[in-house]
């Protein structure tokens, strides 16, 4: 599949290079798609002609509140956003909210995402449009076949509206968190890709697994089956492992896991297997503004001076 295999761009840094530089970046190190976390112009420019597949998202909490509040606003957002650059640039999904929470979403996802898709296809685009959730929207989710939604008030009718549009949702896949908050009875091998973890079975279905990260995926297949969209695809909208900051980030550890993340996109998972997976490692760069815990200024990987934090290879 082409644009398999993305990479998350984030500018959270007050020393990252040019959006010009970052997409030759991008090209010069095979990577097939990118995602960006709100409209930058400066960016999109830099991507015309490049063939770099796009995931846009719109925005913050905010910006999701006012495209669900009216329809002339999200025929503004797609006439100054994607109308100047959806000819030249690979644009493949726009996103409605990342991780938006559950007591904002109640209201406003399904709402803006309506919108949002009423004012592209009045513009005659077919771009699809999804929302990033984050896992916390599924719950019971060992073994895969029992995963389900949090909220299926919230998420069945949003599931439902993708398999009536025919778009994936976007789910943001951490095995690192999983690990960090169960490393008693999670191998540290199964959540890197690494060799020599025993594979898990699920009696549910009897399906056979040998990473944690396949494991995730597949609950969110489960849950979509549940809430009724089956068809829906999932598209890992982030992945990744820190290098350094906190427990367990290490430069071999986030080696092991984002290249197995890489190689692991054309075979599948154990649920939907041989089907390529579209996923975005998180992230580029190492980003010294990023808020929050010292893990979340190591994610790169890139630093900022375009050298590489540790070798990982794209295939072409």
């Amino acid at each position: 599949m082409g644009g398999a295999h993305g990479v998350c761009y984030g500018t959270n840094g007050n020393n990252l290079p040019s959006r010009g530089d970052v997409v030759q970046m991008y090209k010069s190190n095979n990577i097939q798609a990118m995602r960006i976390y709100g409209p930058d112009h400066a960016a999109l420019d830099a991507l015309r002609g490049s063939g770099i597949a796009l995931t846009l998202d719109v925005g913050g909490v905010d910006d999701v509140r006012r495209l669900a509040g009216s329809a002339s606003e999200a025929a503004s957002w797609v006439q100054a956003h994607v109308q100047p650059y959806f000819r030249d640039v690979a644009i493949r999904y726009v996103a409605v909210g990342n991780e938006v929470p559950p007591g904002d979403a109640a209201g406003i996802l399904l709402p803006a995402m309506r919108n949002v898709r009423g004012a592209l296809a009045s513009a005659g685009i077919g771009v699809k449009v999804s929302t990033a959730v984050s896992f916390d929207v599924f719950t019971d989710t060992f073994p895969p076949s029992r995963g389900a939604f949090r909220n299926p008030s919230i998420m069945s009718p949003v599931a439902q509206f993708l398999a009536s549009t025919n778009a994936p949702l976007l789910v943001n896949v951490y095995p690192y968190f999983a690990y960090r908050g169960d490393p008693g009875n999670i191998n540290i091998n199964y959540a890197t890709f690494r060799p020599g973890a025993t594979p898990v079975r699920d009696d549910g279905n009897g399906l056979v697994y040998t990473n944690l990260f396949d494991a995730m995926v597949d609950a969110a297949v489960a849950a979509l089956e549940k809430a009724g969209a089956g068809n829906v695809e999932v598209v890992v909208s982030e992945s990744g492992w820190p290098s350094a900051g906190g427990f367990a980030a290490s430069v071999d550890n986030a080696r092991a896991y984002n290249q197995g993340v890489v190689d692991n996109v054309g075979n599948g998972t154990p649920k939907r297997s041989g089907k390529a997976l579209e996923t975005y490692v998180f992230a580029m760069f190492n980003e010294n503004q990023k808020p929050g815990e010292e893990t979340e200024r190591h994610f790169g990987l890139f630093n900022p001076d375009k050298s590489p934090v540790y070798q990982i290879t794209f295939p072409k």
